[in-house]
């Protein structure tokens, strides 16, 4: 009955320091992958004056999926971390001697994994979809407004590769002056669109162009002949040149998983089993904190004695996971082309976590 207290307060001791070592790693590593991709924003931000809480807003927009991908990285060194430094320092050996065994010891990392685990389920099931849902969205809404300001005074602007604009001048209120469109989005008609003037107008759909007295020039293509269509006014929408954007969904990383497990009719061959595949890694993913965890506590807990530590067993753990990181992309790349080999995303994720607490939590296995 004395032992409970203590049990409890060590308990507390190693959970502290895994979760402050959890976030610090975690939110180092996020904040060093978010700078290294932020850096394809900063040109277009900077080159076009936009405000700095654009670039914020859309960088930020990415975090989630970050999070989701290092979690299970960064939960198995902080456990391998910890406890081995624990052993190195000897609390590990008073901790047996008070009557602990490697269940009690490891049940700290284990509630850390496994809260670990739930929050992945979280990123990968519902907040990352979302996240890169308005990402794209967002990028799309900031490629139309970008549209605007790269139309420059006496320069043929490509606005798109078959789009392009050319303004005489440009007037601090977007008043535009002797406009020529080159207009190739749709390749049977293509056309040319002159106007004495305009006005430039930023809408939610996008960029829009209102022009005055001018003529739209089409070639027919079934008879040659050039036709001519004058107009007081005219509006071209600028925004339908920006590409890479539907309104559509069209990336697996961005569907719900009902819809991963059940594609749209529209979605047929090997892009379907990327959706089918894509399900399965988000379900199997958060798994993979719980083996990873067992992989660093059967390194750190099973470690023979050194007096000056050992290095053996925590290269091999970190080979093993980095081994396993690499053989997933690969059984998921596999499966992509051959459904029939899904269960071993689900083999690759549970069954090293299986062998780890096996040979961890053995009686069998003799005590270090």
């Amino acid at each position: 009955m004395e032992r409970r207290p203590r049990l409890s307060r060590i308990d507390h001791y190693i959970f502290s320091q895994l979760l402050v070592a959890l976030l610090l790693v975690t939110t180092g590593l996020v904040a060093l992958i978010w700078l290294t991709q932020s850096l394809r924003f900063i040109q277009i931000i900077v080159s076009h004056g936009l405000s700095p809480f654009v670039f914020l807003r859309l960088t930020m927009l990415l975090v989630p999926s970050f999070v989701a991908t290092i979690l299970p990285i960064t939960c198995f060194i902080v456990v391998l971390f910890v406890y081995t430094r624990l052993a190195g320092d000897r609390e590990l050996t008073v901790m047996r001697a008070a009557g602990m065994s490697d269940v009690t010891l490891a049940r700290p990392a284990l509630l850390i994994a496994t809260g670990t685990m739930l929050f992945c389920y979280l990123l990968n099931l519902v907040l990352v979809p979302a996240s890169l849902t308005a990402f794209r969205a967002y990028e799309f809404e900031i490629r139309n407004q970008i549209a605007a300001f790269l139309l420059q005074p006496g320069v043929f602007t490509p606005v798109a590769a078959n789009v392009t604009v050319y303004v005489q001048a440009r007037n601090p209120d977007d008043s535009l002056r002797g406009i020529l469109i080159e207009d190739g989005r749709d390749p049977r008609n293509p056309a040319t669109i002159l106007a004495q003037s305009g006005q430039l107008a930023v809408t939610p759909q996008g960029p829009e162009v209102l022009l005055q007295h001018g003529s739209r020039e089409e070639v027919d293509p079934r008879t040659g002949r050039l036709d001519v269509l004058d107009f007081h006014t005219y509006t071209v929408s600028l925004a339908q040149a920006s590409q890479g954007y539907t309104p559509e969904l069209t990336d697996s990383a961005e569907a719900p998983l009902r819809q991963l497990l059940h594609p749209p009719r529209t979605i047929t061959g090997p892009d379907r089993a990327k959706w089918v595949v894509e399900a399965h890694r988000r379900l199997t993913a958060p798994l993979a904190v719980i083996s990873f965890t067992l992989i660093g506590l059967f390194a750190a807990l099973r470690g023979m004695f050194r007096r000056h530590g050992g290095i053996v067993r925590p290269v091999s753990a970190v080979l093993a996971v980095t081994l396993l990181v690499a053989l997933g992309l690969g059984v998921n790349n596999l499966a992509a082309r051959n459904l029939a080999l899904l269960p071993l995303i689900w083999a690759t994720a549970v069954a090293p976590g299986l062998v780890a607490a096996i040979l961890l939590f053995s009686r069998q296995t003799v005590r270090s």
